[in-house]
């Protein structure tokens, strides 16, 4: 895969924005499908809000991820999720009715698959995830639901930004870790990749979309939660990754789609993080003991319960999912990447 020069493409996203022109799009709004790295508080309900928690990062009233701030970047109001509510425990705080937000475009969830509606966190897999009981709409119904609440079109004006596949990745694991096939985990996620492109192409280009921006994963095997395994599992989750995304490519050949590479940066941030600005790429910024952090997750991590010597330029706040500094990051990256296309 080409090298990618993180400084020279914000140096033209630079230029580019600087000059100007009349045939710089202006966006009308944000459209976002995918999963918790792009959900903007579908689950800020119940015990969640009352934690302070909300988004998957290290929460406080200025925290934004890569969606929010893209819409800032744009000039245009900061989607609202589309839908809110848990189906868990309601003893703990954590049943709380489904509402649906027809006027509101971030439809991202988190434990989101692409097309299996059983994701991480989902009531129906028993065990811990009946706890928090997360709602995990699959990004094909996603998109529907968009379609269905706007007469079965895009308007061609607004910015539509999909990024998922990693909550394929922990599902296809873990039924390798139960005695499944790697091989068969690996097949999956092909075909999750080669699914995801095709509902970009048909469902999204084929509805009148023209500004759509595809995040491909980044490399899960260099995840504080990939170090954790061993270097064979390392190995696995890293062919996983790169299946799908070869697949999502080929997915959408022969679109205008911007497919913006946060595979190689993310490898690229691993191992030089000081060109980034990064202090620590492996270890999480929030401290994730049950006495600090009932679900053991960012999505109810705070200023007030992070890690000792943790700092805003730690790469991840749990062992997934970005700090603030670190969805800045990919949202620069998505920033120099439209900038290059010249839609900034």
């Amino acid at each position: 895969m080409r090298h990618f020069d993180f400084a020279a493409a914000l140096l033209s996203a630079a230029i580019l924005a600087g000059c100007g022109g009349n045939n710089t799009p202006q966006f009308s709004s944000v459209v976002s499908f995918g999963d918790s790295l792009s959900d903007i508080g579908t689950y800020s309900v119940g015990t969640v809000r009352a934690l302070g928690g909300g988004k998957y990062t290290v929460n406080d009233p200025a925290s934004k991820n890569w969606i929010e701030l893209m819409a800032t970047k744009l000039n245009v109001a900061a989607p609202c999720p589309a839908q809110t509510g848990l189906q868990g425990d309601a003893a703990q705080g954590f049943s709380v009715p489904v509402t649906n937000f027809t006027n509101c475009t971030a439809y991202a969830q988190g434990g989101a698959r692409v097309t299996n509606p059983v994701g991480p966190g989902n009531r129906a897999l028993g065990g811990s995830a009946a706890i928090l009981g997360q709602l995990t709409v699959p990004v094909v119904t996603q998109i529907q639901t968009h379609l269905n609440s706007r007469g079965g079109s895009f308007t061609g004006n607004e910015v539509v930004f999909v990024m998922a596949g990693g909550n394929d990745v922990f599902i296809n694991l873990a039924t390798v870790g139960a005695g499944g096939s790697p091989t068969a985990a690996v097949t999956a996620m092909g075909t999750a990749g080669a699914e995801l492109g095709g509902y970009v192409k048909n469902l999204v280009v084929g509805k009148g979309a023209k500004y759509v921006v595809v995040v491909n994963l980044p490399d899960v095997s260099k995840t504080p939660f990939a170090l954790s395994q061993s270097a064979e599992t390392q190995g696995l989750i890293n062919t996983m990754v790169t299946t799908f995304n070869s697949q999502l490519q080929q997915g959408l050949s022969g679109t205008d789609v911007l497919l913006v590479d946060a595979y190689t940066v993310s490898r690229d941030q691993n191992a030089n993080p000081a060109k980034y600005g990064l202090t620590n790429v492996t270890a999480p910024a929030c401290d994730l003991t049950p006495a600090r952090n009932p679900l053991g997750s960012s999505l109810v991590c705070t200023r007030a319960n992070l890690a000792a010597g943790a700092t805003d330029t730690y790469q991840y706040a749990d062992t997934v999912h970005p700090t603030p500094y670190g969805y800045r990051l990919l949202a620069d990256l998505v920033t120099a990447q439209m900038g290059s296309r010249g839609w900034l």
